[in-house]
């Protein structure tokens, strides 16, 4: 029989990634009221998105390898004091200089909740439930992007962009009180058994899971940041936030399939979602003007990608060992890198080809995924226990 999951500081953890995201995108849907406050222009209050990925992007694997000598749960409430006290700063200050600072401060807190969560999450059960650990623990994410950044960009429009920041501030301080009562402490790693950054690069199958993330990342973004122009030649630009709804829910069906599977079938689940994206790809090249066929896409697509956080961090913990802290930094910084790549080389694209280049772009990029996860098979079933997954 299994053992129960420490469902309070799981469902904690969860939480803490749906501030993270909902800090992240919250400003993309309150642009033009936060500009009016700082009086900047839309394009300025922009960079408050910006500078949340540059602070975590650089400071992801640098504060993670400074601070391994610390105890992890002390690690953890470090993060959410970073969202507590950058959140309220957001929603405090009145010049634009000082709340790009504290957009710094909230990515650097990001950078290393990531870094710490999917470790910390599977520490807190038996290896043979640390996939349905990651899982319920990245849940907050999908539930973020879907119900979360819609929530948060009703609320500042309606009342005030400032007080969805404080709100954020205030959930991360609960969340603080919450881990510190119910989650359970673990050590750091002792000094012999941390690994130098170029020794952890080169485990076995930590870079092949690095390629698998950049090029599915890189395809998403490519995708999810011009959505609008890959939908009005169905004449559904117009519904964009209906359809990314419908990737939202879609997400979440993933990880909840994902969380019940992941431990016993990571491969297959891996190529399953590789192909999933490449048929979701392919229908949006195929039929871009049927409405029918963009909604189905969508739909793949958000089954494909909603569980794939789960799938490389599982991964990353299996190939990591000891150094999986170290290894989610770097996995952190590839995603981050993956974001803005997704922005640069779908906005080159557009410009150069228009939307008709997208799924070609999406279904190389996938074709070297699908490569990486069939190069890397034995090796992997190998070290799962899975001959044959």
């Amino acid at each position: 029989m299994s053992a129960r999951l420490p469902l309070v500081p799981l469902f904690t953890l969860s939480l803490a990634a749906f501030v993270t995201i909902v800090t992240e995108a919250l400003p993309a849907g309150l642009l033009v009221p936060m500009a009016q406050d700082l009086q900047v222009s839309v394009a300025a209050a922009g960079q408050s998105v910006s500078t949340f990925a540059i602070g975590s992007l650089l400071a992801a694997i640098p504060l993670m390898a400074l601070l391994r000598g610390i105890p992890r749960r002390r690690l953890l409430l470090f993060a959410l004091a970073g969202f507590t006290a950058a959140n309220a700063a957001t929603a405090l200050v009145s010049h634009y200089s000082l709340m790009l600072v504290a957009r710094i401060l909230a990515g650097m807190a990001a950078g290393l909740l990531w870094a710490l969560l999917a470790g910390y999450a599977t520490a807190m059960v038996p290896p043979e439930q640390k996939g349905k650990a990651i899982a319920m623990a990245m849940a907050g994410t999908p539930l973020a992007l879907a119900f979360g950044v819609p929530l948060g960009t009703l609320v500042g429009n309606v009342i005030g962009w400032r007080l969805s920041f404080a709100a954020l501030s205030g959930l991360s301080l609960l969340l603080m009180l919450i881990l510190r009562l119910t989650a359970p402490q673990q050590p750091a790693d002792p000094a012999q058994q941390r690994l130098p950054l170029r020794q952890v690069l080169i485990l076995p199958g930590v870079a092949r899971v690095l390629m698998l993330v950049l090029c599915v990342v890189l395809a998403h973004n490519i995708l999810y940041t011009f959505i609008v122009p890959f939908l009005q030649p169905a004449g559904l630009a117009p519904c964009a936030d209906a359809i990314l709804l419908m990737f939202g829910i879609s997400s979440l069906i993933s990880i909840v399939i994902t969380g019940w599977w992941v431990d016993r079938y990571l491969q297959p689940m891996l190529l399953i979602s590789i192909l999933l994206f490449m048929a979701a790809a392919l229908l949006l090249q195929l039929f871009s003007t049927s409405a029918m066929a963009i909604g189905l896409a969508v739909m793949l697509w958000g089954l494909a990608f909603g569980g794939a956080a789960t799938l490389f961090q599982t991964a990353m913990v299996e190939h990591a060992g000891n150094a999986v802290d170290v290894a989610q930094s770097m996995l952190v910084t590839v995603w981050n890198l993956a974001i803005a790549g997704g922005g640069i080389l779908g906005g080159t694209l557009l410009h150069s080809v228009g939307v008709s280049g997208f799924a070609p772009a999406l279904l190389l990029l996938l074709t070297v995924a699908l490569w990486t996860i069939w190069r890397g098979r034995k090796r992997a079933a190998s070290a799962y226990g899975h001959p044959g997954s």
